[in-house]
């Protein structure tokens, strides 16, 4: 059996709107799929929209936030390593890698939603028959994805943030994106449990997650559809 490789594509993003405080990437969903996956042997690449090291949301550094996988990330040199050094967005060739995860942080809400290469990048995958999958916010870098002229979410079923988990961290006006309300406006069936609950939803290639509880449950999915 070859090694899988996963490409992780992270945000570089680290204002948090208007408001004078930062954002990034929420460690819980980079770690907790990361040593999921590489655990059971998968190879893993990191990159980022500009590259080099991504921003860390300051609130996932919380100790309210650490779980067993937090305090492995930050004693991790080889990983803190390789995120010191993630690549360019667009210098990846999907066709190194046989699945894609997007970790979430409200970072993503600003750059990847809108990236031009992240939006090819997972058009690309999904025609090539590869996974996709995403936790947290990440799913709303679906908003602008389209297979064959119509929007990829489309009649597909999807979590991600819920507008309730955004209201209780007090966000709902600062977001550019309200997760639920986008993916539901491009046709997809949306569907959520209890706040901070784990869930995460297949719907063939495509796999999404609710919140940073969810993490684990989507590279868990990830990893059984890479076995296959």
């Amino acid at each position: 059996m070859t090694m899988k490789k996963v490409l992780f594509v992270v945000t570089s993003h680290d204002k948090l709107g208007n408001t004078g405080e930062k954002t990034g990437f929420w460690v819980e969903e980079l770690a907790a799929p990361y040593y999921e996956l590489i655990d059971q042997g998968v190879d893993i690449t990191i990159a980022t929209p500009k590259g080099g090291e991504p921003p860390i949301d300051p609130k996932s550094e919380d100790t309210s936030a650490a779980t067993e996988d937090t305090k492995r990330f930050y004693n991790d040199k080889e990983l803190l390593e390789k995120l010191k050094n993630t690549h360019k967005l667009s210098e990846i060739h999907p066709n190194d890698f046989d699945a894609v995860f997007y970790p979430g942080g409200h970072g993503p809400l600003w750059d990847l939603v809108e990236d031009k290469n992240s939006i090819t990048l997972i058009e690309n995958f999904y025609e090539k028959n590869k996974p996709i999958a995403f936790v947290c916010h990440a799913p709303a870098v679906l908003k602008n994805v389209k297979i064959k002229g119509s929007f990829l979410v489309k009649g597909k079923k999807v979590t991600g943030f819920s507008n309730s988990e955004e209201d209780a961290v007090g966000l709902t006006k600062i977001v550019p994106v309200l997760l639920e309300n986008a993916l539901q406006e491009n046709g997809a069936i949306y569907s959520k449990v209890g706040d901070w609950q784990p869930y995460a939803v297949e719907d063939g290639l495509l796999i999404t997650g609710q919140n940073p509880a969810s993490s684990k449950l989507v590279a868990q999915k990830l990893l059984s559809k890479l076995n296959k």
